[in-house]
C-alpha cells in the first residue's frame, strides 16, 4: 500500500497532499545507483497520487555517463515572474534565443539533433487498457518529433499490457528491453541509428509514440524542447475534440518538467493527467519541479558513479592481462576480484610474460594498500616486471631490481626533492611496499625457477595426489632493500596444476591464514579438472566476498613440449659445422612439415653459426624448437652478447644479423649457465600466405 495519500479536495487538504508527496519522493528516490531505476521510482511516487501517466527521458549522454548540457540561454521571464510558460504563448510567439554580443535570433536546429538525442527509461500509468508506448500529443507530433524504435518484438507484444498498477506494465517492458538489449538501453542499437542526424531506415514515422528503451528528438518549437532548452517547467494545455484520443483516454493536461542538477539539464519528465481529473495548476508545476529536481540529483549522483565505475574499469582493464593469456606449454586461467566494489581496482596484480626460447615468465603481486593508489603503484610495478623480464634476467635479480624501483617509486625525496619531508609526500612510502613471486617455466624440461619476495608459497597438486606448498625461500617483500633473493629450481611433473595467488583468497578477519590454506588446498582436488571450472569452484567454495582485499588467482597447468619438437645437436667449433648445421636444420624441417620455411631458416642459421664460430668460445649448440611459432637457437661459451650495427656500403661484412632482423619476427641473445644464447623466431606458414623471399632480403641490405 502507498503511504502517500490519495487527492483530496480543498486548499489545505492540496497542502498536506503536496508535502506528503515530497516526503515520500525523499523517502522513495535515490535509493540505488542506477539511473533507470532512479527513474522508476520517481514515477512510482508521482502515479497515481499526482497524475495519471508519467514518462522520463534522460540524454543519451547521460546514461553513457558523460557531463549533461546546460541550460541554454533564453530570453528569460520578467524579474519575479515564476518559470511556468503556458505552451500556448510559445506556440503563438514561438522560441527566442539571445547569444552574447548577438541579437535575439530564432533557434534552427531541433533540439537534441543531432547529439542531444533523448532516450525513454521509464513509464507508469494508472489508466486502465493504457499501453506503455505512452508518447506525445498528435498535435506536436506532426511538428517534426523523430522517434527511432527498438527492434526486438518484445515492445510490440507488450503494447496492449495492463498498465493500471503504479506503472509496473512500463517497468517491465523496460526491463524487458533492457534484457533484449544486452541489458543497458544506450548500448542497443536504436542508439547508434541516427548517424550525423539522418533518421534511419527504421525510424518511426512522426506521430509514433516513443516506446521504453527507444530513442527520439523533440521539435523546435515543441514546448516540451523549449523546457529542455530553458530549464523551466512548460504546461501543455488540454486538447479539444479536433484531436484523437490517446492511450486509450484523452490528456487532460501535461506538464513538461525538465529535470537540472547543478545547473545542468538531464532529461524530461512529463505527468499528464487524462480527462476527468483535475488539470494542472501553477501550483502543480511547482509541486512537479520539486519532485523532478530532488529524482535529477539522484540521477546525476548515478551518473557520476557510473563514469567512475567505467573509468575504473578501463583501469583495470588497462593494469591486467586481457582474457586468458596463452604461454608454450602451460594451460592457464586467471581470476581477479576487487576488494572495494566502487573503485573496482586494488593493489593486487598477475601477469604472464613469453621469453625467449618458449619460456614463460609468471608474476603474482600484492601492493600493500587498496583503492586507486595502490592500483597507480601495482601498475609502475607491473610495467617494470615486464621490462625487467624482457631483459631475461634470473628470477632472483629481477627482483632484486624491482626491490630497487619500489625504494624508489616510495621515497619522496627521489620523485619530488625540492618537497623536502612533507607529511602527505611520506605517506606514499608505505603504498609501494608489496609481495611478489616471480617463476620462469621451460617446457622443454619442465623446470620452473622461483624467486620470492615475501608472498605467499605457490601450491601444487599431482594427478592423483593431495594438493602441497612448494617449499619456496619466502624473501622479504619489496620496497624494504637491504636483503638479497633467492631462487629455487624445481621439476615440474606433466599433467601438474600450480596456483598462485594472493592473500585476500585465503586470509580475513573471520578466518586466519592457515585455516584459509587448509581450505584452498582442499578446493584443489583434481589436477585433471579443466581450469575453468577449478578458478570458479575455488572462488565459489573459499569466502572471497569479505571486502578486505584483493584477490588475483592463477591457475596454470603443466604440458611439457613433445620430444618430436624438440630439435638439439652439439657441433664442433670449426669452419665445417656451418654447413652440417644447415643439413640438420633442412632435415628437421622437413620432418616437421615445413619445408616452405627451409630457405629462410637455413640462411638464418648460417649467419648465427657462423658468427658463434668467429666471436664464440667452445662447442656450439643449435636447438630447433616448434610450437606456435619456430624458435633456432645457437648456443656458446662466449659471454660477449652480439648487438646490430649499420654496414656502410664498402663494408665486405657486418651484414648477417641485420638479414636475420629482416627475415625473421624476432631475434636476440640471452645469457644461459653456459654463456649466451642467440635465436630468432619465425611464424608457422599458413596458406595464402608467403614466405619471406631470401634474395629480396638481401638486395634490401645494398
Amino acid at each position: 500500500m502507498s503511504d502517500i495519500p490519495v487527492e483530496a479536495a480543498g486548499k489545505q487538504d492540496d497542502v498536506r497532499r503536496a508535502l506528503a508527496l515530497l516526503n515520500a519522493a525523499g523517502a522513495r528516490i535515490g535509493n540505488s545507483l542506477d539511473l533507470e531505476t532512479t527513474a522508476r521510482e520517481l514515477l512510482d511516487v508521482a502515479v497515481p497520487q499526482f497524475c495519471d501517466l508519467a514518462s522520463v527521458d534522460l540524454y543519451e549522454s547521460v546514461l553513457a555517463g558523460d557531463e549533461p548540457r546546460p541550460v541554454g540561454p533564453t530570453d528569460s521571464a520578467p524579474t519575479g515572474q515564476t518559470g511556468f510558460h503556458d505552451a500556448d504563448t510559445v506556440r503563438r510567439e514561438g522560441p527566442v534565443v539571445r547569444l552574447p554580443g548577438e541579437l535575439p535570433r530564432r533557434r534552427r536546429t531541433p533540439v537534441g539533433s543531432p547529439r542531444g538525442e533523448l532516450r525513454r527509461v521509464a513509464f507508469a500509468s494508472a489508466v486502465s487498457n493504457t499501453p506503455y508506448t505512452y508518447g506525445l500529443p498528435d498535435e506536436e507530433a506532426r511538428t517534426g518529433e523523430t522517434v527511432v524504435g527498438p527492434r526486438d518484438a518484445a515492445h510490440e507484444d507488450a503494447a496492449g499490457r495492463d498498465a493500471s498498477e503504479r506503472g509496473t506494465a512500463g517497468r517491465d517492458a523496460f526491463e524487458r528491453d533492457a534484457a533484449g538489449q544486452g541489458g543497458h538501453p544506450a548500448q542497443g542499437g536504436a542508439g547508434r541509428a541516427r548517424a550525423n542526424g539522418v533518421p534511419p531506415a527504421d525510424a518511426a514515422q512522426p506521430g509514433q509514440p516513443a516506446e521504453v528503451g527507444s530513442t527520439h528528438c523533440y521539435a523546435e518549437h515543441s514546448p516540451f524542447a523549449i523546457a529542455l532548452r530553458t530549464g523551466r517547467v512548460q504546461n501543455i494545455t488540454s486538447q479539444d475534440g479536433t484531436v484523437p484520443a490517446q492511450f486509450g483516454a484523452v490528456v487532460q493536461s501535461t506538464l513538461a518538467v525538465p529535470m537540472v542538477a547543478r545547473d545542468r539539464v538531464l532529461g524530461l519528465a512529463q505527468f499528464s493527467r487524462a480527462k476527468g481529473s483535475e488539470p494542472f495548476g501553477e501550483r502543480d508545476g511547482a509541486l512537479a519541479a520539486e519532485l523532478a529536481a530532488r529524482a535529477a540529483v539522484c540521477i546525476d549522483n548515478a551518473r557520476l558513479y557510473r563514469r567512475e565505475h567505467e573509468r575504473a574499469l578501463i583501469l583495470q582493464r588497462s593494469l591486467l592481462p586481457p582474457g586468458d593469456p596463452e604461454a608454450a606449454g602451460l594451460e592457464i586461467a586467471c581470476r581477479y576480484l576487487p576488494g572495494n566494489p566502487a573503485t573496482e581496482v586494488g593493489g593486487d596484480w598477475f601477469d604472464v610474460i613469453e621469453l625467449p626460447g618458449h619460456r614463460t615468465a609468471i608474476v603474482v603481486g600484492d601492493v600493500m594498500g587498496r583503492g586507486l593508489r595502490a592500483a597507480v603503484a601495482m601498475g609502475e610495478l607491473r610495467t617494470a616486471v615486464r621490462t625487467l623480464a624482457l631483459t631475461d634476467m634470473e628470477p632472483a635479480e629481477v627482483l632484486g631490481a624491482l626491490d630497487e624501483i619500489a625504494r624508489g617509486l616510495g621515497d619522496p625525496r627521489r620523485q619530488h626533492p625540492q618537497r623536502g619531508h612533507r607529511g602527505s609526500d611520506t605517506d606514499l612510502s608505505e603504498v609501494y611496499l608489496a609481495t611478489c613471486i616471480y617463476a620462469v617455466y621451460d617446457p622443454v624440461s619442465r623446470r620452473c625457477t622461483f624467486a620470492n619476495a615475501g608472498h605467499l608459497p605457490p601450491i601444487m597438486v599431482e594427478p592423483g595426489e593431495p594438493a602441497l606448498l612448494l617449499e619456496v625461500p619466502k624473501g622479504v617483500p619489496l620496497g624494504v632493500g637491504g636483503e638479497p633473493f633467492e631462487e629455487i629450481e624445481i621439476e615440474l611433473p606433466e599433467g601438474a596444476m600450480l596456483a598462485l595467488y594472493t592473500d585476500g583468497l585465503v586470509e580475513s578477519r573471520d578466518h586466519p591464514l592457515d585455516e584459509g590454506l587448509d581450505r584452498f588446498r582442499s578446493a584443489l582436488t583434481d589436477a585433471t579438472e579443466p581450469l575453468e571450472d577449478t578458478a570458479d569452484r575455488v572462488l565459489r567454495t573459499l569466502n572471497v566476498h569479505h571486502g578486505e582485499d584483493d584477490i588475483a588467482l592463477l591457475v596454470a597447468r603443466v604440458q611439457g613440449l613433445d620430444p618430436e619438437q624438440v630439435g638439439d645437436w652439439t657441433l664442433p667449433p670449426e669452419p665445417r659445422s656451418v654447413a652440417r648445421a644447415r643439413e640438420l636444420t633442412c632435415e628437421q624441417l622437413a620432418a616437421w612439415g615445413l619445408d616452405a620455411l627451409s630457405d629462410t631458416a637455413e640462411l638464418l642459421v648460417s649467419e648465427l653459426v657462423t658468427n658463434a664460430l668467429r666471436y664464440g668460445e667452445g662447442n656450439i649448440r643449435l636447438r630447433l624448437l616448434l610450437e606456435r611459432t619456430l624458435v633456432c637457437e645457437v648456443w656458446d661459451a662466449g659471454q660477449v652478447q652480439p648487438r646490430r650495427r649499420r654496414a656502410r656500403d664498402t663494408d665486405e661484412g657486418g651484414r648477417g644479423l641485420q638479414l636475420v632482423d629482416l627475415l625473421s619476427t624476432g631475434w636476440g641473445s640471452r645469457r644461459v649457465p653456459t654463456g649466451k644464447a642467440v635465436w630468432f623466431q619465425m611464424p608457422r606458414p599458413e596458406e595464402g600466405r608467403a614466405t619471406p623471399d631470401p634474395t629480396e632480403a638481401l638486395l634490401k641490405l645494398f
